[in-house]
C-alpha cells in the first residue's frame, strides 16, 4: 500500500500502464471487479440459509458474511485507490440522477448492500446463524446483493460501441460467475481454517460439503463452462469487428491454463462421485477455479478494450496492454488486506455457531 500510495502521490495515473487510445481501465479494475463479485456471491451463499431457508447452509452464514465484507474492503480499497478523485464519486454518481445510466444503480445498490452487511456482521457478533435470519436485513442483503451483480453485467453489456462486451446475457454470466467465486473462497477458506483437513471439521459443514454444497458446486462449473465455451465459439465465428479479439485470447497460454486446468479439470472432479467427497480434490478445485475466473475477469476486461471504439490514425491492429509495477502491487495490497480482515475475524469470533 506504501509503495501504491508513493508512486500515485507523485505520479497520478501516470503510474499505470493504461493508455489514451482504448485501454482505459486495466489490473485495478479486475481486481475491483473480481473482489466485488466474490463479494456478493458470498453474501448470496449466506442467504441461501437465511432467506432461502436451506438449513444445511447454516454452518457456512457466519464466514461467508465475514469473507463478503473482506472481499468488499479488498475490491473497494483498489477502486479507491484507481480513482482519480474517488470521493467525488461517492456524491456526484447518486446526486447526478442519470438514472438511464447502469452505473448510477450500480453505486446505489453496492451502498445499500455494505450498510445491510455490516448490519448483518454486527447483530453477528452476539446472535447465532439462526437468530440472524430474522428480520428485513437479510431480505434486503440478499436482494441488493444480486441487484449488484446483475447491475455489474448490465455496464458491461449495453456497452454497444464494445461488440466484446455488448450482450444481454452478461447480467446471468456474472451472477453464475459470482456464485462460483463464492464457493470455491467459501470451500477453500473453511479447510484452510481448520488445517485443510476434513476430519476436523464440524459436523454441519462436513454434511455440507459432502453433499449439497459438492454438488452445486459441479452444477455451477459446468454452467460456467458453457457461458465460457459458447461465447469462445460465437467469437470465433463470428467476422464482426471487435471479435476478433478472441483469437487472440484463445491462442494465449493463460487461456488454455484457464481452460484445461481451471475450468475442466475441477469440473471433472466435482462430477466424478470418488472424487466429489474428497477434501483435497474439493480444496483443489476452489483454488483453481478461483484462479480461472480471476484470469477470465482479466481478459473480459482487457480484452473488451484492445479494439479501440473510434479508429484513427494513432491506432493501428489491436491494442496492447502490460500491467505496471504500480497494479500488480494494488493486487498484492487488495490480496492482503482481505487476509487480515477476515484472519482478525476467525481469531475473535466463533463462525461455525
Amino acid at each position: 500500500a506504501g509503495f501504491v500510495l508513493a508512486n500515485l502521490m507523485s505520479n497520478g495515473h501516470r503510474a499505470f500502464n493504461t493508455t489514451n487510445d482504448g485501454i482505459f481501465w486495466g489490473l485495478p479494475i479486475v481486481v475491483y471487479d473480481f473482489f466485488l463479485l466474490s463479494s456478493t456471491g458470498l453474501a448470496l451463499v449466506a442467504c441461501l440459509g437465511l432467506v432461502a431457508g436451506i438449513k444445511d447452509f447454516m454452518p457456512l452464514v457466519k464466514r461467508c458474511l465475514w469473507l463478503a465484507l473482506a472481499a468488499l474492503a479488498g475490491g473497494g480499497a483498489t477502486l479507491f485507490l484507481e480513482l482519480g478523485a474517488p470521493f467525488k464519486a461517492m456524491y456526484a454518481i447518486p446526486l447526478s440522477f442519470q438514472t438511464a445510466s447502469p452505473l448510477f444503480w450500480k453505486v446505489l445498490f453496492v451502498v445499500v448492500f455494505a450498510i445491510s452487511l455490516l448490519l448483518l456482521l454486527a447483530k453477528s457478533l452476539t446472535a447465532t446463524a439462526e437468530q440472524l435470519a430474522e428480520g428485513a436485513v437479510p431480505k434486503v442483503l440478499a436482494f441488493t446483493a444480486l441487484g449488484v451483480t446483475l447491475i455489474a453485467g448490465a455496464v458491461f453489456g449495453m456497452m454497444g460501441m464494445r461488440p466484446f462486451w455488448f450482450g444481454g446475457e452478461l447480467p446471468v454470466v456474472f451472477l453464475v460467475e459470482s456464485f462460483l467465486g463464492a464457493m470455491s473462497f467459501g470451500i477453500f477458506f473453511t479447510y484452510l481454517v481448520y488445517g485443510f483437513s476434513a476430519d476436523r471439521l464440524p459436523a454441519g459443514v462436513r454434511k455440507l460439503f459432502d453433499g449439497k454444497m459438492s454438488g452445486l458446486f459441479a452444477i455451477v462449473i459446468a454452467l460456467h463452462a458453457a457461458f465460457v465455451l459458447a461465447r469462445v465459439s460465437t467469437g470465433l465465428w463470428s467476422n464482426l469487428d471487435g471479435l476478433q479479439v478472441w483469437k487472440v485470447i484463445s491462442g494465449s497460454a493463460l487461456f488454455q491454463v484457464e481452460i484445461w486446468l481451471c475450468i475442466l479439470l475441477p469440473l471433472v472432479l466435482m462430477l466424478k462421485e470418488s472424487t466429489r467427497r474428497q477434501a483435497g480434490m474439493q480444496i483443489l478445485a476452489s483454488a483453481l477455479t478461483l484462479v480461472g475466473l480471476f484470469i477470465g475477469r482479466y481478459e473480459f476486461i482487457i480484452g473488451g478494450q484492445m479494439v479501440a471504439p473510434f479508429k484513427g490514425s494513432w491506432t493501428h491492429g489491436l491494442l496492447s496492454y502490460t500491467p505496471s509495477m504500480v497494479e500488480w502491487a494494488m493486487l498484492v495490497m487488495a490480496v492482503c488486506l482481505a487476509n487480515a480482515i477476515y484472519a482478525f475475524a476467525e481469531s475473535r469470533y466463533s463462525m461455525d455457531d
